[in-house]
């Protein structure tokens, strides 16, 4: 029995963490399903953006400890590629040239909550909850900090990862860790929105889009700016945009 599922539904391709007996905890075979789920997609034509859930209560209680404890008198290199499994997890989703959405019930801790930084979208249940309560485990959230780090800022990032302590939604969303608090009454048909929303643009603006949002990074203003002239002009020439405009065009006479 697979640890993650992947299908697609139209233009919505899903990935599921389906090991909700371990609370969708993340060993090195679910790491590495995960990203070899977001490869498959990211190869798929008929889809546009790609929804990323958990079977259960929870979302993803983060690292599987038992795991970690199997594992726990190897060698420097067993734990090197074990962290590396999770690491590039979190690459793929930012490389993937189409939006990744999240959708959070219960728990997104750890890792878990890293899995829901990493996506373009975030969607959280009224009543998730969020933290980082490695270092109440004497651990460290390591893989996830560049992601907090760069989402909420020092203070903000700091407070969560030195203290480890748990926030609820309405937190979550008030300092950015997620996009939407979503009400409960309505989640699933307001997480069906969302994507319905997105898998009608053009998947080219779409990826247009997020490689600049997130190529703004490592670029000064005035380098950022360059890129969005260049990103403009792209975004011109595609078949998509010219199309849009016969339509709207036509739509005047």
């Amino acid at each position: 029995m697979t640890s993650v599922r992947v299908d697609r539904r139209g233009s919505v391709g899903r990935i599921t963490l389906a090991r909700a007996e371990k609370r969708n905890a993340i060993d090195r075979e679910t790491a590495e399903l995960l990203f070899s789920g977001f490869q498959r997609l990211e190869t798929d034509n008929q889809v546009r953006v790609v929804h990323l859930t958990g079977d259960g209560d929870d979302f993803c209680v983060g690292t599987d400890l038992d795991a970690m404890t199997r594992i726990a008198s190897e060698p420097a290199e067993v734990q090197r590629h074990d962290a590396e499994s999770l690491g590039r997890v979190y690459l793929a989703m930012r490389a993937l040239m189409k939006p990744v959405v999240c959708s959070v019930r219960g728990r997104a801790l750890g890792a878990g909550a890293g899995l829901a930084l990493a996506c373009d979208v975030s969607l959280a249940h009224q009543d998730a909850e969020f933290g980082f309560p490695d270092v109440r485990l004497a651990f460290v959230p390591a893989i996830v900090m560049p992601l907090l780090r760069r989402t909420l800022g020092e203070k903000r990032a700091a407070d969560l990862v030195l203290s480890g302590r748990v926030i609820n939604a309405e937190e979550a969303g008030s300092i950015g860790l997620v996009s939407r608090v979503l009400p409960a009454a309505s989640f699933d048909a307001d997480v069906d929105a969302m994507l319905a929303g997105v898998t009608g643009s053009s998947a080219t603006s779409l990826a247009l889009t997020k490689w600049l949002l997130y190529k703004l990074d490592s670029l000064s203003f005035e380098d950022g700016i360059a890129a969005g002239i260049v990103t403009d002009v792209e975004a011109r020439a595609t078949e998509d945009f010219r199309a849009a405009l016969r339509r709207r065009n036509e739509g005047k006479s």
